[in-house]
């Protein structure tokens, strides 16, 4: 082969080109992003129009059936589902996987342009759901409770708290290189507020609305241009805005007959606090939170790096009466996530090493096999810079699962040299035969393993987009790999054989640069030999057993194949009863999505009935949390009531009435013990009335509950019906816990309707009464106050919410400019309702959802049970129900990956059946894909790990790694077959040959894999379930392979040997 040849002849060029690569690797390696995922497009858009005022019937007709009817028939819209609740609608939109999401943002867009909505809405916007829409850190100020002066009441302290955290905290950390937004959330934000006495407006002929022009005409600075007097110029400027509240009081509304009225002659003029969105506590302390969210492209781990060494200098200009602590932090888990995926790869190619050199015994040989993985690896970070893939636990997890793969090649190369060697050829010789020997079957090897990784382009879903970075960091590795293993390796075994310069005439002594060359080769010489020395003193026990236990093996096996080969039909019955009597295991498995981490955080979403106020949903908060305030394995408590302006609130489960608790667990707590602590706060929660919660962990992928049923139809009522006996069926199931459901009546209203014949009759006119009304009860933001060089809002109406009653609401003047006063409740009949909270949809129909967690098992069964629940509930005509959430992800991703494997299988069988020329020889090779899921069942069943997606993309990597084995066999079978060697004493020739290389190359991938299956650290519960399937069935079809293999290849090869002229033997 030309290349090995030129490997072997231009050294100097093949070091050169080595360390260029290794060079521009680590450069590479320093300018990679590091995150925590890939950079994922989740393809989910959500259309938000408000309509104020409007209850939830009134918005699914006016506002969410149109917007679904427009944006349904764009292209690649794959479901729509949409949420109508008072003055809001939600209309989500979910994509098929690959859709250019910046295109369809556009399409979405020109639909919602030209739909005709009412004028009272709003603008639609389109919100974008991002992973990285999480912050990558949260930040709390609270007030110091070791501080010596303390605020004088809770109001002011809210207020100062708030007020620092965003002129202060929030201007620094958002200048800090990577952070795109900083959002301040809880605490009282500062508000001018103007309660108009409507009493008093009547009397004078005013109206609400004349109070807030005012307001906002008087509070004006405007440039009147410039102004030339001689050789000077002035800048002309009207300087009216107010500098403080006082000049607000003092503002002239009106002249009524001759009388000036003021704004304090009318109004009450305060400094009070918005409306409450939100209220975030730590450790049941309220808190100002600050989310700190980072930039598309940004680092993580570099961004809050930055921010952390601002929070040093932040800390020393805190006022004495504050603290800030910092209550999340993704980079820490990132960080630490990455760094255990480092340490199973070094530890891994630690153990490979140590695997070749207990075989090989010669520190030389395994020194030059061990070089394939630093420099497959080192390569793999410029391919990965060169296509834009980060640092993450993902692609990180790839070059840990290549590690113990990256020596096969080598492996395979080396030892057909030393063979070559042994046979009696000069060592640059058997460099260059040995190497071109195995070379096609290596390159076949390669390609069997690197097509498995082609169709994961298929595979649909949320697995596509996450496996995409591993399979891309496995391939370019192992393309290194077997790059290194045709030229590096031959370089470096022919090193030492004196023939290169043979030839060399010129008996003038070296220049001193080239003696000085010479003695640093020298001394890297010593040092290797004196390792060498050192490796072969401590490791001669282990190597001692070890060749023990191979020369015993080694002894056995050519009479176990012969046998084997005597009774191969046998043979072949044993192999396919072991087969199925482990498939029969496949059920008892069980099955999940993705497996959950276990990051020793917890939370609980709670939801109140609708209507409940923001302060009752704290309050259910404060009670859980008294209940851990004893617990000593609890580290901290934050919960946010509400949903206040944070990014990554959900935009279809929010308001007042819901709110989140998350608890972090102590260092080293046990899963049982956060269990407990999950029990103690769920016997909490079951006593308040109304409230439905559901517990959940941190997850590294946004998907939704493990279990959902929607009941779909159209009439409300039936569709509850139908919701509550599913649902008390399911909370009869033991299997079943924190369920909960969306259909929620009750809903309080104070309902106006006008009475229009009455209100024409007296000259007033409907649509301006209810303006009035909203001016009056919601208010209007007249101007903004500058104050400190902050914008603060100056809110005028009539009525104060948190006081008033429907007594107050009642005797609003509908006519204030008239002589004769009219109270709403002459024109209006008002009354107290109720009605549904909220209405979902999906793809244009009415649904409820009721969703629950897994209190045991496994998700497969659980959906099992669920689906017979269904079966049994009788459905009225036009109701349907159906299970959805994670099982339907998991179907559809499971049937993907069944697909991905077969294609894989596919062309795998193409790429041997090009090698061998032949139709026969791949299909026997195939067979030990059967064998390989042998082992892989077993390994999961032994180890209780349920089948997932990431134990199925063990599997398609099992179909490209365990034909490498059978494909170095039966290729030597073959050659000596070609040689003359008569069948059967050609596989037995074959079976003794590749013996050592076939158990180095397991046993190195195996070992290389363990640490990953130990599952040690953050992040592991995501690269176990692989490591264990691939270790698993590698081992197993290796062991049946060297026995199964032959005797079927005896079996189905009827082919009788080619005897050359002349050779009878291939030796």
């Amino acid at each position: 082969m030309r290349l090995i040849d030129i490997a072997t002849r231009r050294r100097v060029t093949i070091m050169m080109f080595t360390v260029a690569v290794v060079m521009f690797g680590m450069v590479s390696l320093s300018r990679l992003k590091v995150n925590l995922l890939p950079d994922l497009s989740y393809p989910t858009m959500t259309v938000r129009t408000e309509l104020t005022g409007a209850a939830p019937i009134e918005i699914e007709s006016l506002i969410t059936k149109p917007v679904e009817e427009a944006v349904g028939v764009i292209k690649n819209v794959r479901r729509v589902r949409s949420v109508s609740r008072s003055g809001q609608s939600d209309v989500v939109l979910e994509f098929a996987w690959g859709t250019d999401m910046d295109i369809a943002g556009v399409d979405v867009r020109e639909k919602l342009d030209i739909l005709q909505l009412p004028l009272e809405a709003g603008r639609s916007m389109l919100l974008r759901f991002d992973p990285s829409g999480e912050p990558v850190m949260r930040l709390a100020l609270i007030e110091d409770p070791d501080a010596e002066i303390k605020f004088q009441n809770a109001e002011d302290r809210l207020k100062a708290l708030r007020r620092f955290a965003e002129e202060r905290l929030k201007t620094d950390l958002e200048s800090s290189d990577g952070t795109a937004a900083v959002k301040t959330s809880g605490g009282l934000e500062d508000e001018i507020q103007i309660l108009v006495d409507q009493l008093r407006l009547a009397q004078l002929g005013l109206s609400i609305e004349t109070v807030t022009r005012r307001i906002r005409e008087e509070n004006v600075n405007l440039s009147g241009g410039r102004l030339e007097q001689g050789s000077q110029r002035f800048l002309v400027r009207t300087i009216n805005e107010f500098q403080d509240i006082d000049e607000i009081a003092d503002a002239i509304v009106a002249n009524v007959d001759g009388r000036i009225i003021y704004m304090r002659d009318i109004a009450e003029i305060k400094r009070g606090f918005k409306e409450r969105e939100a209220i975030t506590r730590v450790d049941g302390q309220e808190s100002v939170e600050l989310g700190i969210y980072k930039e598309g492209d940004a680092n993580t781990v570099q961004v809050a790096n930055r921010i952390k060494q601002r929070l040093k200098n932040i800390e020393t200009s805190l006022p004495d009466n504050m603290k800030l602590i910092t209550i999340y932090d993704q980079s820490t888990f990132i960080s630490n996530a990455i760094s255990q995926v480092r340490s199973a790869a070094l530890w891994g190619g630690l153990l490979a090493i140590l695997v070749l050199y207990f075989f090989l015994r010669d520190a030389r040989a395994t020194f030059i096999i061990g070089a394939a993985i630093p420099v497959s690896v080192v390569g793999t970070f410029l391919m990965m810079y060169s296509s834009e893939i980060s640092l993450n636990i993902m692609s990180l997890g790839g070059i840990a699962l290549a590690i113990g793969m990256l020596v096969d090649n080598s492996i395979v190369v080396l030892e057909n040299i030393v063979r070559k060697k042994e046979m009696g050829l000069p060592l640059l010789q058997a460099a260059r035969e040995g190497s071109s020997e195995v070379a096609t079957a290596v390159i076949a090897s390669t390609l069997t393993t690197v097509a498995v990784f082609f169709p994961m382009v298929f595979v649909s879903g949320i697995a596509g987009q996450l496996f995409k970075d591993q399979a891309l960091t496995v391939t370019f590795a192992l393309v290194f790999s077997l790059i290194v293993a045709l030229t590096l390796i031959p370089m470096l075994a022919a090193m030492g054989s004196g023939e290169r310069f043979a030839d060399a005439t010129d008996d003038r002594p070296p220049a001193r640069l080239t003696r000085g060359i010479g003695f640093v080769i020298r001394m890297f010489r010593k040092f290797f030999s004196l390792i060498a020395w050192v490796m072969n003193k401590l490791l001669r026990p282990g190597v001692w057993i070890f060749q023990g236990f191979y020369l015993a093996l080694a002894r056995v096996y050519p009479g176990a194949l012969a046998w084997s080969l005597q009774r191969r039909g046998l043979v072949v019955l044993i192999a396919a009863g072991i087969f199925a009597g482990t498939m029969s295991l496949v059920p008892r498995l069980g099955s999940e999505l993705i497996p959950q981490l276990a990051q020793g955080e917890f939370f609980v979403d709670v939801r109140l009935p609708p209507g409940a106020p923001l302060s009752r949903t704290d309050r259910s908060f404060r009670t859980v949390e008294q209940a851990l305030s004893e617990d000593d394995s609890v580290q901290l408590t934050y919960s946010v009531a509400g949903t206040g302006n944070r990014l990554d609130a959900n935009p279809v489960d929010s308001g007042e009435h819901t709110g989140k608790f998350s608890v972090k667990m102590a260092p080293g707590s046990t899963r049982l013990l956060e269990e407990q602590v999950i029990e103690s706060m769920r016997q909490r929660l079951q006593v308040l009335p109304g409230v439905q919660y559901e517990f959940g962990r941190p997850t590294l992928f946004s998907f939704s509950t493990p279990l959902e049923v929607e009941v779909s139809g159209f009439d409300l009522e039936q569709i509850a019906a139908v919701s509550n006996q599913i649902q008390q069926a399911m909370a009869a199931s033991s299997r079943f816990t924190d369920i909960k459901t969306t259909v929620e009546f009750g809903n309080p209203e104070i309902q106006i309707v006008f009475d229009q014949e009455r209100a024409a009759n007296l000259g007033l006119v409907v649509r301006d009464i209810a303006n009035r009304v909203v001016s009056n009860i919601r208010g209007d933001i007249a101007t903004r106050y500058t104050w400190r060089d902050r914008k603060i809002d100056v809110l005028v109406r009539s009525v104060d919410t948190s006081e008033a009653s429907v007594a107050d609401i009642r005797s609003l003047i509908v006519n204030p400019a008239s002589d004769r006063p009219i109270p709403l409740e002459a024109i209006a009949d008002i009354r107290l309702a109720s009605g549904p909270a909220e209405i979902r949809r999906v793809d244009q129909a009415r649904v409820a959802i009721i969703s629950a967690n897994l209190a045991f098992g496994d998700l497969g069964a659980a959906a099992a049970e669920l689906q017979g629940i269904i079966d049994t509930t009788p459905l009225p005509a036009g109701i349907g129900a159906q299970i959805t959430g994670q099982n339907e992800e998991m179907q559809a991703s499971m049937r993907s990956m069944q697909f991905t494997l077969m294609l894989a299988v596919f062309l795998v069988y193409l790429v041997m059946a090009s090698q061998f020329e032949s139709l026969i020889h791949p299909f026997v090779i195939l067979l030990t894909i059967p064998l390989a899921l042998v082992g892989a069942v077993l390994a999961l069943f032994v180890t209780g790990t349920p089948i997932n997606v990431v134990a199925f993309i063990g599997v398609i990597m099992l179909a490209g790694i365990v034909v490498n084995n059978a494909i170095v066999l039966v290729d030597m079978i073959n050659k000596l077959r070609e040689a003359g060697t008569e069948k059967t004493a050609a596989i037995i020739e074959a079976g003794k040959a590749r013996l050592r290389p076939i158990l180095m190359t397991t046993l190195t991938t195996t070992l290389g894999l363990l640490p990953m299956a130990i599952g040690f650290g953050e992040g592991a519960e995501v690269r176990t379930p692989m490591a264990i399937t691939v270790i698993g069935g590698l081992l197993t079809s290796t062991l049946l392979t060297l026995i199964v293999i032959p005797a079927v290849y005896s079996l189905m090869d009827r082919k009788p040997a080619t005897i050359p002229t002349g050779q009878t033997s291939f030796v």
